[in-house]
């Protein structure tokens, strides 16, 4: 029942962008499979009501459809598309951002026990779980208040709240709690990826970055190869691709240029790296980016 009024829900509330009236809540709605796409995950909720979609974390697969939820707690590069939908048949999903004050809050909150302790130990950024009814039930509540323009500044900061404690508390809570807390692994890890997306057109030094993120290059390795299913350099080439590929949608006659300003000396490195990611040379890939520019697909459903 509350898969069926989602899905209408969903459908009528889709927008080409994906934004809704309420801060953070996003709605997707595609109507046919679409080709693998690069962007980057964001820390957020993605509920699938209808469809099927497929997201790649470096070596990490994910499949996630109706009446499943992803969650993801790092803003990681990943490659994601849709893998069931069709002009009768749309993918439809919902999307919440997650914020970790909020988290923060409503762990400080909870009673004695009431929210499970967090583990020792940094745990996987993306993890997928079916969907509880309380889960369903709160997400459903909070669309409703699109029809609902009255209720909406008051109850859907409420609900939101409580979407965000039926994650904690859930299967996945382990993940969201690690967001929530100031001095978990993950919030290490965070610190680090931080560093190099703000920095990933130079040159790094493993050693330099754990020390920024207040571990030892031992304990920094393994926890960061948890959380991102990679190791630091190969973040950092991801990111160096994903960000020539978006380059190259605006400077296509300029590949050379390009792959030097995301930090490769060598076009042949760049070029052959780039065909390795993305299936194309620079060259073809930008004259296609010309005619259909890169989607920013990400976790959200």
């Amino acid at each position: 029942m509350h898969l069926d009024e989602l899905c209408t829900l969903l459908d009528r509330h889709a927008r080409p962008d994906w934004t809704t009236a309420i801060d953070g809540v996003l709605i997707s709605k595609v109507e046919r499979p679409d080709p693998p796409s690069p962007s980057m995950s964001g820390t957020v909720l993605a509920v699938i009501a209808q469809g099927a979609k497929r997201l790649a974390l470096g070596e990490r697969v994910h499949e996630y459809g109706a009446r499943q939820y992803l969650v993801a707690s790092v803003d990681l590069p990943v490659t994601g598309h849709f893998t069931e939908a069709g002009p009768g048949h749309p993918a439809l999903g919902f999307g919440l951002t997650l914020d970790p004050s909020t988290i923060a809050e409503l762990l400080l909150q909870a009673g004695p026990g009431d929210a499970p302790r967090a583990g020792q130990g940094a745990l996987p950024a993306i993890a997928v779980s079916d969907a509880p009814r309380e889960l369903l039930d709160a997400v459903v509540r909070l669309l409703r208040l699109l029809d609902r323009p009255r209720d909406r500044t008051v109850l859907a900061p409420l609900i939101k709240r409580e979407i965000v404690w039926r994650l904690i508390t859930g299967e996945q809570g382990g993940i969201v709690r690690q967001l929530g807390l100031a001095d978990s692994s993950l919030s290490h890890v965070a610190r680090a990826v931080r560093w190099i997306r703000d920095h990933y057109a130079e040159a790094i030094r493993v050693e330099d970055v754990a020390r920024l993120s207040g571990m030892s290059v031992s304990a920094f390795y393994r926890n960061f190869q948890a959380v991102t299913a990679m190791s630091p350099i190969q973040f950092q080439k991801q990111i160096r691709l994903q960000e020539a590929r978006l380059l190259l949608a605006t400077h296509c006659d300029d590949i050379t240029g390009v792959g030097h300003r995301v930090g490769y000396d060598s076009p042949s490195q760049f070029s052959r790296e780039y065909r390795r990611q993305f299936g194309a040379p620079p060259s073809q890939d930008a004259a296609n980016l010309r005619h259909t520019p890169p989607v920013a697909a990400g976790a959200l459903p």
